[in-house]
């Protein structure tokens, strides 16, 4: 379980949330909304432990991230809106050492399986620089096929995707979660996952039904 307590951060002289408290139980997928600048993004990286709140704590299992940071890490997956890939290596070779810092032993053949489903056939040997945002952004969420970790946190993970690999993700965030996992995720697109009686917290403001 996830748990939120008192949380506030402060960046500048601004407030972006305070005494904000929630959880997250498995089998659970939390819709996190807001305005630009309402702090989602930033929250987020509060949640896997990248900003040191100015008050309140997250726990994991009963235990400030905090003080379990190494057990954490290899629980919680974390991807930014930004994809984190290095551009001069290739989509198998940004998979491979993203694979490694997710403590997975991950074999070449299984690299390649993974990116034909996200779409990339044909695209895993080249350089990433050369790629579209689309294919940047599926290399990138590639690791989701491969991840172990029951805690997803996706930051916008819908941008730049066609279509196809929209429905394709929804699928993959729906399996997880049916299978005892947890997702927090922002997204500024319509999409079914995030429709009908789904968990949400909206950050800036708050309206009837929210957490």
């Amino acid at each position: 379980m996830l748990e939120v307590n008192n949380l506030e951060v402060i960046r500048g002289d601004r407030s972006l949330f305070s005494e904000l408290g929630f959880s997250l139980n498995t089998g659970e997928l939390l819709h996190l909304l807001g305005h630009n600048g309402s702090g989602k993004t930033t929250l987020l990286r509060t949640l896997c432990g990248l900003i040191k709140p100015s008050q309140g704590v997250v726990s994991w299992k009963g235990m400030n991230i905090r003080r379990q940071r190494d057990e954490f890490a290899l629980e919680m997956l974390f991807l930014g809106h930004l994809n984190g890939i290095k551009a001069d290596l290739t989509a198998v070779e940004n998979l491979r050492i993203l694979s490694r810092l997710d403590g997975l032993d991950v074999s070449d053949d299984e690299l390649w399986q993974v990116l034909e489903k996200m779409g990339l056939y044909g695209h895993e040997d080249l350089a990433v620089g050369v790629l579209s945002q689309g294919q940047k952004r599926r290399v990138s969420l590639a690791r989701l096929l491969l991840s172990k970790s029951p805690l997803w946190l996706l930051d916008e993970p819908f941008t730049a995707l066609d279509k196809a690999a929209v429905d394709f993700l929804q699928t993959v965030i729906a399996e997880h979660v049916e299978n005892d996992g947890m997702v927090i995720l922002t997204t500024h697109q319509d999409v079914g996952l995030t429709t009908g009686e789904v968990k949400q917290l909206r950050l800036g403001w708050k309206k009837d039904g929210d957490v």
